[in-house]
């Protein structure tokens, strides 16, 4: 029986979902746009390496401040902050006046806007839920499929059909659908006053968070996975624009068209997630689902026409919604909440940083030997982080560490208990806390 879930969770479902929509419009339609601007493969990397370079300067700190801030409120700025920067690129497309070094700097500016956002809401959800594997599993992989059901199922061709209206059309649909998204967050309860920790600097702050995680092997597995993964993805990212059209021969709205593949096997990945980790254990999943990305990215360079490419994307998206939805809810599981953005963070910007790196050498590879080369590299790539995060990421070291955060949960539960008992017979705190 799927774990019951609260009624506050679906309006985080309904914002994560328009928002969602817009991204795959933006998906389908910022490469396009820049295509009418450039066919330099070099460029198009770039671009791509744009959008997560904000991980790299900004994610320890913005997971420190994520941690001192209402999560709930630092959603909705960042959300509205990026409405307002899509409306001003709009005005600049529909008067001529955007380039592709003016998307290098739109891109970035949204990523920054991503660093906050998703760091808060992955920080956000087990405040709104038991902090148990399975129900935050349950949670996650229904995100995941509205994520992509949407952003990579009916957003992409929308995006396709809006550019055909207008280059700045789509734009301006990813800008509302900010909008809606940061409404929508606005309008669910405050989240209760966080108990006072003492403060230092961000960068001590920020450090800590990075040596909780690098002190816990699961963690840095769950890092490094998808770190590597990102690296491959991205280089074939960088390119796929010009893969699809120059040779698997596709038009303009068979771009969109094809992106949905990827859309619909993740969102099968997404929904069959909680059972395959009932059935092999999280861990177990995860390691099936690496080997299965590497096989699959293989099959997308070597295909010999855009049927065999589609199934692929397909293959390749059921096997990353899987990993997608069970990644998180381990980290959310165990990890204390004090720590949660700012290891969050550090976990992203490891996983991130790789991204620009691998759309840059995959634009490279594209350009010295031909457009098959990132995807049969980046297979390889992803074959051997496979081997070597099956032993980070095993069923034993899940269930060790989901027991040691539960007696830490015990223990802290019990301690503010005697506190409280304390505080209420009138003696003070700190002979509790020196006892």
């Amino acid at each position: 029986m799927a774990a019951k879930l609260p009624a506050r969770f679906y309006r985080i479902w309904t914002a994560s979902a328009v928002s969602a929509l817009g991204d795959g419009v933006y998906f389908a339609a910022v490469p396009l746009l820049a295509l009418t601007m450039t066919h330099s493969p070099i460029l198009l990397g770039a671009m791509e390496a744009c959008s997560l370079l904000p991980w790299l300067f900004f994610g320890m700190i913005g997971g420190a401040l994520v941690d001192r801030w209402d999560r709930r409120r630092t959603m909705v700025i960042a959300d509205m902050c990026r409405f307002l920067l899509l409306v001003f690129v709009t005005a600049l497309i529909a008067a001529g006046a955007a380039n592709i070094y003016v998307l290098f700097v739109v891109v970035f500016l949204l990523g920054i806007g991503q660093v906050f956002f998703d760091t808060a809401s992955i920080a956000f959800l087990p405040e709104v839920l038991p902090r148990d594997l399975e129900t935050l599993q349950v949670a996650n992989s229904r995100l995941q499929g509205a994520q992509q059901a949407l952003g990579g199922f009916v957003g992409p061709p929308t995006g396709s059909l809006l550019f055909a209206l207008g280059r700045a059309v789509p734009i301006l649909g990813d800008a509302v659908s900010f909008l809606v998204s940061s409404l929508t967050i606005w309008s669910l309860p405050k989240s209760a006053p966080k108990p006072a920790q003492p403060r230092g600097s961000l960068l001590r702050e920020a450090r800590a968070g990075a040596a909780y995680l690098f002190g816990n092997r699961l963690l840095v597995g769950m890092a490094l996975r998808p770190a590597v993964g990102n690296f491959a993805f991205m280089g074939a990212s960088a390119v796929l624009v010009l893969f699809v059209k120059q040779t698997l021969h596709l038009g303009t709205t068979a771009f969109g068209l094809y992106l949905t593949a990827n859309a619909i096997g993740a969102l099968v990945g997404a929904s069959l997630a909680p059972r395959l980790a009932g059935r092999l254990g999280t861990g177990g999943t995860l390691t099936l689902t690496a080997f299965v990305e590497a096989v699959s990215l293989l099959g997308i360079g070597l295909s010999p026409n855009a049927w065999v490419a589609g199934v692929g994307e397909m293959v390749l998206g059921a096997a990353m919604g899987t990993t997608m939805a069970l990644g998180p809810a381990i980290r959310q599981a165990i990890v204390p909440d004090h720590l949660m953005g700012r290891v969050a963070a550090t976990g992203r910007l490891i996983n991130f940083s790789a991204g620009p790196l691998g759309a840059v050498c995959g634009g490279w590879l594209a350009d010295v030997a031909g457009l098959r080369a990132p995807f049969i590299v980046g297979a390889g790539v992803l074959a051997a982080m496979a081997v070597v995060a099956a032993r980070m990421t095993s069923n034993k070291r899940i269930e060790a560490a989901l027991a040691e955060a539960a007696e830490r949960r015990e223990r802290e539960a019990a301690e503010n208990a005697s506190a409280e008992t304390s505080r209420a017979a009138g003696e003070p705190a700190t002979a509790v806390a020196m006892a």
